[in-house]
Parts: structure tokens; C-alpha cells; sequence
């Protein structure tokens, strides 16, 4: 089964090490869609999970990272997490493609359609309201709640962007993006210490992310 699943992953155009993840995507669509109907036919999430895990040929392994994002659910979440560990560095970036995916699809089918279209609200007071409502009615989507905190980051309310990203780690202690960002928020309120355990937890999750100079920087200054 791994072998047909290799077989499939080859039906796909080659993402370069240097190529953009979503330009690749774009234009890629069809070939996905048909990769997604025929992993969606033959493979369980279960089995994608365990030949991610286990599976000697990497391209194995990127192609059912890939895969998870396309069929899987947040059941998947550690599997993929623990990929973003994979000796291989498209399994690995697969795996951190596909960690978002399972993350603004954890809602329900509404859900999920309300924080598309906040997200696309071009008027940001109503895009906030939007997920003032869904923060409050769906308490366990927890991409709702980190897309709040970087609504908060861009207009400079990082204290409240800071108890968002808490939140969000707390539902979903994978969420490299909310650790992440919770660090940018603490440099913001002049709080390095604290801004290095975040990143630095960041990292611990996904060591793909660019932060080395800032932890490096931080570390320098004694902090």
C-alpha cells in the first residue's frame, strides 16, 4: 500500500526545496484534487498516520504528510507534528502545511465559513466582531481565536493578542504559529524573557521556523 501511495505522490508535479508552497499549490490544483479522490479511496487516516511514522522511503513520508492535510482531521494533528521533526526536508514541510489545513478546517462546516469571511472582510471592525462571535459560540475552534490575535498584533493590542495566543496553546499545543506570534507580542511589551521561552517553544514544536537569529539575539543579551 505504501508503494501505490509513492506511486500517486509521483503523479504530482515536483515541489523544489526553493519553490513557494502556495504558488506550488495553485498551480497544481487539478493534480491534488485527483491525489486527494484516489488517497480519499484507498487509504484510511489511520494507515496515512502510520506510514508517516514509520516509513523508511521519504517520499513515502511526503506524501502521506501531504496526504493528512487533504483527507485528515485533528486526529492527525500529533503524527503530523512529530513530522515536523522528519529528517526529510519536504516531509517536514508538508507536515507544516498540513498542520493548517487541519487547523482552519476544525470547525464545523459553518464555522469554518465564518472565519473564511472574516478573514476576507475588508472592514475590520465587522472581520473583529466576526470573531468576537465566533471566539465566543465556538470556544474550541481554536484558529478563530489565534486569527483574533493577529487581528490584535496588527493594530498594537499585543497584551490581548498575548491571552489569545495562551488560548489557542492551551487547546492545540502544537500551534507553532500561536507560539510564534506569542513571542513577537512579548518583544512588543518589552518582555524578552518571556518573549524567548515562547519562541524557544515555538521551536522545541516546529525547528523548520525561521527564529534562530532572534533566539540567538536574545540569548546574547542575556536574557
Amino acid at each position: 500500500m505504501g508503494g501505490l501511495l509513492a506511486e500517486m505522490y509521483d503523479q504530482l508535479p515536483e515541489l523544489r526545496a526553493g519553490d513557494d508552497d502556495d504558488l506550488w499549490a495553485a498551480g497544481v490544483d487539478g493534480a491534488l484534487r485527483a491525489f486527494r479522490a484516489e488517497v480519499r479511496a484507498r487509504y484510511t487516516e489511520g494507515t496515512l498516520q502510520r506510514v508517516l511514522a514509520a516509513a523508511d522511503d521519504p517520499k513515502m513520508r511526503r506524501a502521506a504528510a501531504l496526504a493528512l492535510g487533504l483527507i485528515g482531521t485533528l486526529a492527525s494533528a500529533p503524527a503530523l507534528a512529530a513530522a515536523l521533526h522528519d529528517a526529510d526536508p519536504l516531509a517536514r514541510r508538508f507536515a507544516a502545511d498540513s498542520l493548517w489545513q487541519l487547523w482552519f478546517a476544525a470547525g464545523t462546516v459553518e464555522q469554518c465559513a465564518r472565519l473564511r469571511d472574516a478573514l476576507g472582510n475588508p472592514d475590520a471592525g465587522r472581520a473583529r466582531a466576526e470573531l468576537d462571535d465566533l471566539v465566543r459560540t465556538a470556544p474550541a475552534f481554536a484558529e478563530a481565536r489565534n486569527q483574533r490575535a493577529i487581528w490584535f498584533f496588527k493594530r498594537g493590542e499585543f497584551a490581548r493578542a498575548v491571552e489569545d495566543c495562551e488560548a489557542v496553546l492551551n487547546l492545540n499545543p502544537h500551534h507553532f504559529g500561536a507560539a510564534a506570534g506569542m513571542g513577537q507580542c512579548l518583544l512588543k511589551l518589552n518582555k524578552p524573557r518571556a518573549a524567548l521561552r515562547a519562541f524557544r517553544r515555538a521551536l522545541e514544536i516546529n525547528p523548520g521556523l525561521d527564529l534562530y537569529d532572534t533566539v540567538r539575539a536574545l540569548e546574547e543579551h542575556g536574557e
